[in-house]
């Protein structure tokens, strides 16, 4: 089975394809990624095919740790890529510090206590934006403002942030590119072994069971849940701890909006399915209920 979905205005320049994986066919090869378990994993790089800069760095925040891995070209030369890598985690800490809801001084809690408008800051802004869309297409499932505290956009912070160290990459010339915090990722091109990245998606508390896996040259998945825990995600109706589901994973072209999909779909249980229409651009590939 493969999912294909269309570029639409201003989006990224390679259409998003995922593609289901034989299981029998996948057992003879190693994935590139792991997601889904306690902590994701990455299995170590293979060789770079020819005339390729494989890098693997993973950065810890005060609020996540992101692990990237770069699969240049070699006229880049090392000091590009590592002055892409450096601006890619610049990014990420610079958000961390800047937007982290439970920072203080932050922009996100200096709106929360009326002190600068949405409008004040650019960034800000389409932080905002997007949570205001993520709100009207989950039917006020996903909504930063019913979060005790006042606004919080975290349902799709982390995926914002590895957007933007994305487009950091791109900028600088690496289109073959693997970003991942937890258990979402955003993934562009291919691997270090010239084809696509091999992602194995884990069942978040049954180790035992087969994992679901993906062939993907660009694209994202985005988790709610994966730790198991209760209590983490807030029924925006009812202000009470949602429980019907494990964990949600959802799939698309955009992590940010992939994440926002799927903490909804881990609050509303198995009416978000009716967001996901086959020709959707983004579609739930996990819905676990709770037993």
């Amino acid at each position: 089975m493969r999912t294909e979905q269309q570029r639409g205005p201003g989006r990224l320049d390679e259409q998003p394809r995922t593609r289901w994986v034989d299981q029998k066919a996948f057992s003879r090869r190693r994935p590139d990624l792991r997601l889904g378990t306690r902590s994701h994993r990455l299995d170590r790089a293979g060789d770079p095919s020819g005339g390729r800069i494989a890098v693997q760095h993973s950065v810890r925040t005060g609020t996540a740790e992101y692990s990237l891995l770069l699969n240049a070209p070699e006229e880049l030369g090392h000091r590009a890529v590592g002055d892409a890598l450096r601006d890619a985690v610049a990014e990420l800490r610079a958000i961390d510090l800047t937007y982290g809801p439970n920072r203080p001084q932050s922009l996100v809690s200096r709106l929360r206590r009326g002190e600068i408008s949405p409008e004040s800051y650019p960034p800000l802004t389409d932080l905002v934006d997007r949570c205001a869309a993520m709100r009207a297409a989950t039917d006020g499932w996903f909504d930063a403002w019913a979060v005790p505290g006042g606004f919080d956009p975290g349902g799709l912070l982390n995926g914002w942030a590895v957007e933007r160290a994305a487009t950091r990459l791109r900028a600088a010339g690496i289109t073959d590119y693997a970003v991942l915090s937890g258990a979402d990722l955003t993934v562009r091109g291919h691997a270090a072994h010239g084809g696509p990245w091999r992602v194995a998606v884990h069942h978040p508390t049954d180790g035992r069971r087969t994992p679901l896996v993906l062939e993907m040259t660009a694209g994202a998945v985005g988790t709610s849940g994966v730790t198991g825990r209760q209590g983490h995600v807030v029924d925006p109706h009812t202000g009470e701890p949602a429980g019907q589901l494990v964990a949600a994973t959802v799939v698309g072209p955009d992590l940010a909006v992939a994440d926002a999909y799927a903490t909804a779909l881990y609050a509303a249980g198995p009416v978000g399915l009716s967001w996901f229409r086959a020709d959707s651009a983004y579609q739930a590939l996990f819905a676990h209920r709770r037993r």
